[in-house]
This record gives C-alpha cells, sequence and structure tokens, in this order.
C-alpha cells in the first residue's frame, strides 16, 4: 500500500503509474495476442471476428466496472483518512456486488450474444466464429468481474505493483495456451478465447490469495462477507455515473463498429489490429489518469488540495512528453506495427492510415483524462461522464457519418472522427477542472474542514 499524501507528486504518480502501465500493457496482450495469433495463423475473417466481438463484451463489462470505480475512490478517500473499518466495509460489499454480477452478466451474455451481433451488421461469413468466441468470454466473466474488482481494490489502497506481477504470470499463460489451442489443438477463435478465460481465472485466483496475506483490514474473510446498504449506496452514487459513461461509450463503439463493418471484412480486420496497437499507446494516458485519481482522493481524503493542483500540472507535464515519444514512432513505423498482425498489403494499408490520424492528436487525449482522473478521484464523478458522452455521441459518431456518408471520405472518414471527439473533450474537461467547482464534491471530509479545501 502507498502513502500518496507526501513526497514530490511528478515522483509519486510516475512511481504509482509505471506498474499500472506495465499490468495494462500485459492486459492488452490478452487480446493483442489473440488478434495475433488468428490474424497470423486462422486468417482474416478470424481476426475481424476477435474484432467485432471486443465492443460487445465492452459493453458488458462497462456498467459492472463502472461501479467498481467507486469502491476505488472510497477505499482511496477512506484509506487517506485511515478510517480502517469503513474501509474494511468498502472491501466486503465489492466482493458480494462482484459475485453477483458476474454471474448475472455471464447468463445474459451466453444468450445474447448471436442476437448482439446480428444487430451489429455482422457478415455472414464471420457470425459463425465470432459467435463461437463471445460465449465462452461470456462464459468466465465472473473470473474476469473478480479480477479487475480486486485490482481496483488494490489501486485505491496504493498498490499498483500486485496487479501487475499477476498480470505478466496470466499472459505468459495467454500466449502460451493461445498457441497450443490454435496450432497443437487446431481450435481456432475458440482456442483463443478459452485461453484468455483461463488466464484471467489464474489472475483472479492469485489476487485473492495474496489480497489474504495483507493486514487485517483489507484481507478478505468470506466467511463473514457483509453486505452494507449505506457503503453500496456511495458506491453506486460515485461508481453509476461512471458506469453509465461507459455503457454508453460500449454502446456508441458498437455503432462505430458497425459503421466500419459496412465496409467488408478487409476494414474490419484493418479496424481490429489498428484499434489493438491504439489501446496499447494510449496507456500511458490512461494510466496517468488512473494514478491521478487514487492521488487526488488520498488527497482530497487529508485535506491537501494544493497537492492535488500540484499533481496534475505534474501529470499533463509527464503525459506531453510521452505523448509526443508515440506519435513520433506511430507516424514512422504504421505499417511495420500493422504487419505484426497481417500480412493482407489492402488491410495493412488501411489500418496504417487509421494509426497515422489518430497518433497525431494522442497530446490532447491525455489531457482530458487526466483532467477526468481528477474529478472522479474528488468524487465530481458526473462531469466526466457528461464530457464524454459529448465527446462520444454529439462529435465523433455524427462526425463519423457525415465524413463518409455525406463528404464521401470512405474508411478515412470514419478515422477522423475519433480526434474530432478528442478534441470537444479537452476543451470541455479543461474548461471544467479550471472552475474549479470539482473542489467541492469529497465524500469523505478530512479533519480539516470543507472551506479549507475548497481554498483557491
Amino acid at each position: 500500500m502507498k502513502d500518496l499524501t507526501k513526497g514530490n507528486e511528478t515522483t509519486q504518480l510516475i512511481l504509482f503509474a509505471l506498474p499500472m502501465l506495465l499490468g495494462n500493457i500485459f492486459q492488452q496482450f490478452y487480446n493483442m495476442v489473440d488478434s495475433f495469433v488468428v490474424g497470423r495463423f486462422v486468417g482474416t475473417t478470424a481476426l475481424a471476428a476477435v474484432g467485432t466481438s471486443f465492443p460487445i463484451i465492452f459493453f458488458m463489462l462497462s456498467l459492472i466496472m463502472g461501479v467498481t470505480m467507486g469502491s476505488t475512490v472510497l477505499i482511496s478517500q477512506f484509506f487517506g483518512a485511515r478510517d480502517h473499518e469503513k474501509l474494511k466495509k468498502v472491501i466486503s460489499t465489492s466482493y458480494i456486488f462482484l459475485f453477483l454480477a458476474g454471474t448475472v452478466m455471464s447468463f445474459i451474455g451466453v444468450f445474447s450474444s448471436g442476437f448482439i451481433l446480428r444487430a451489429m451488421s455482422v457478415p455472414a461469413d464471420v457470425m459463425p466464429e465470432a459467435a463461437a468466441y463471445l460465449r465462452i468470454i461470456f462464459a468466465g466473466m465472473l473470473a474476469t468481474f473478480g479480477y479487475n474488482g480486486v485490482a481496483a481494490m488494490l489501486r485505491g489502497l496504493g498498490d499498483s505493483k500486485t496487479p501487475l506481477y499477476l498480470l505478466i504470470a496470466s499472459t505468459l499463460m495467454n500466449i502460451v495456451l493461445d498457441l497450443t489451442f490454435v496450432l497443437v489443438f487446431h481450435w481456432g477463435v475458440s482456442g483463443v478465447a478459452w485461453a484468455t478465460i483461463i488466464s484471467q481465472a489464474v489472475s483472479f485466483i492469485g489476487a485473492i490469495v495474496l489480497l489474504a496475506r495483507r493486514k487485517e483490514y483489507v484481507a478478505p474473510d468470506f466467511r463473514h462477507l457483509e453486505w452494507n446498504k449505506e457503503i453500496f449506496s456511495k458506491m453506486i452514487k460515485i461508481g453509476l455515473p461512471t458506469g453509465i459513461q461507459q455503457t454508453m461509450v460500449s454502446l456508441g463503439m458498437m455503432v462505430l463498429s458497425r459503421i466500419v463493418n459496412e465496409f467488408g471484412p478487409a476494414t474490419m480486420a484493418a479496424y481490429t489490429a489498428a484499434a489493438r496497437i491504439d489501446s496499447i499507446a494510449s496507456l500511458p494516458a490512461m494510466n496517468l489518469s488512473q494514478a491521478i485519481t487514487t492521488f487526488t482522493g488520498q488527497n482530497i481524503g487529508a485535506g491537501k488540495a494544493e497537492r492535488v493542483k500540484r499533481g496534475h500540472l505534474s501529470a499533463i507535464a509527464v503525459n506531453t512528453a510521452i505523448s509526443l515519444v508515440i506519435t513520433i514512432a506511430v507516424l514512422l513505423f504504421s505499417k511495420n506495427l500493422m504487419s505484426l498482425f497481417t500480412t493482407n498489403t489492402e488491410v495493412i494499408a488501411i489500418g496504417s492510415e487509421y494509426l497515422v490520424i489518430v497518433g497525431i492528436f494522442y497530446v490532447l487525449f491525455g489531457i482530458m483524462f487526466i483532467n477526468n482522473g481528477v474529478m472522479r478521484g474528488a468524487g465530481d464523478v458526473f462531469i466526466p461522464m457528461i464530457n464524454t458522452l459529448l465527446a462520444l455521441w454529439l462529435v465523433r459518431l455524427p462526425c463519423a457519418l457525415l465524413f463518409t456518408r455525406v463528404f464521401k471520405m470512405g474508411t478515412s472518414g470514419i478515422w477522423w472522427s475519433i480526434p474530432a471527439g478528442w478534441g470537444i473533450g479537452f476543451v470541455f474537461s479543461t474548461w471544467y477542472y479550471l472552475t474549479g467547482k470539482w473542489k467541492t464534491k469529497a465524500v469523505v471530509k478530512a479533519k480539516r474542514e470543507v472551506e479549507s479545501i475548497v481554498e483557491p
């Protein structure tokens, strides 16, 4: 566990974010390895099947994982305030919620996969493999929820290293199982799905075992789990807007995927591969956002609002430096990166165009995420939700339709709609941060009075 209320802000953020970054890189390897193996050893149709399934999986996860954001914020603020009794109640309530939600979502996902794929206009030649992949992934949803929930608890406590170690082990397992199930057993798309859920189950079990060795107030006691209505109400109040936000984002991605699907399997495959690379490139900004969320939560809980402001500026400076390096790398090596997933020249050309267009704007994306992270850590979760929905539903999706169907820009019109949304999100989140209203939203009040927290 790490106390983020002391020490140099930049150093603390980097040291806390770095294990999360490495961990999330390994997390992304789950999907990247799946895409690499099926793209290289099964075919373009299989690659399209895995890619078109991702927005659906994200949709099913979004609302539930948004609530875990509520537990992260509560845990970080109670930890900062040294309230161990309430900390135990948050953790106990979170376990019960994750078990119930994982079971329900697994059932719904298995039986609704075919209907959702048809609604997304998935081509007939892609449908069988996409349906098989989805059903297996949903069957293992409890392990997915469980691991992500425990990792969120650990981050709230300032521990970003334990999830990293678990992910390294499970990702290596995923690679071995992917290759074994596809090249040896010839299970195709189903093989990579089984490899993914087995590896995630191992991560979940490992997280439980390691958490059980922690201090008494955070170690899980499954024989005496207690549901606390007041705590859950606070988790919902904080996490539900984030969950709704992520759900609407996933719906938006499904709509975007439907637009992509209309251009055929080659574009679907290109979008799948390029999105995997894009997800890796976006990770530094997203992990700085996660770090600043915990940093803000602990320091708001400790009554140190000025330290939050310094941390925000430090996170932006680090993001800008990293984003510029990533942008240059993407611009120079886009085709080489795409060739990792496929040898199809058409797919490589379409995907590299995506990377070049989107890669120019990573700096704006990062600042938007960091601004939202500060607000979430302070307990002001409604504005990040509005910001994300504004950027996606009122800018990105309308632009994608306008550019492709009115201006006849082809697939490049879809790619240009992405930074258009980021630009609006950057402007809105920066404006709201500067108003300072987020400072008044703390759930846990430190020993200082609220007036000291909201000083400019």
